[in-house]
């Protein structure tokens, strides 16, 4: 109720971006079926985790057209082993990153000032970050 069937939203995405955790639901989320519903001018943003998309689907989908292209900040496994399947292609339809996408000048300011306030409290002995 109120929610759109994911099947739907893969083949009405121009762009598709992934924004959740990896789980037991989530791992392969994208597979080859699910590359088949995309459009083919489709672009698929990973900057979530990994184990979202199945690799080796993705290549396929992308050598073979089904979608027009896909940008990962994100791989299967980190730090990537040598001759993980993404970072040895030339596909000019591939953009890989190394897990940096959190890094913008905006995220480091908040880091630091958020390191300073718990600095802060710190010296003046309050509690900070309490789990309760």
């Amino acid at each position: 109720e109120g929610r759109t069937e994911f099947a739907e939203v893969l083949r009405l995405s121009d762009v598709l971006t992934l924004h959740c955790p990896l789980t037991q639901e989530t791992r392969n989320l994208i597979d080859a079926e699910e590359f088949q519903m995309m459009k083919r001018e489709a672009i698929l943003i990973n900057t979530a985790r990994g184990g979202l998309v199945r690799e080796e689907a993705l290549v396929e989908a992308l050598h073979g057209g089904v979608i027009a292209g896909a940008a990962f900040d994100v791989l299967s496994e980190e730090p990537p082993r040598q001759g993980n399947i993404l970072l040895d292609l030339t596909l000019p339809n591939l953009i890989v990153t190394p897990h940096v996408a959190w890094a913008s000048k905006e995220a480091m300011e908040t880091l630091a000032d958020q390191l300073i306030d718990n600095i802060e409290a710190f010296i003046r002995g309050e509690p900070t970050n309490l789990v309760v």
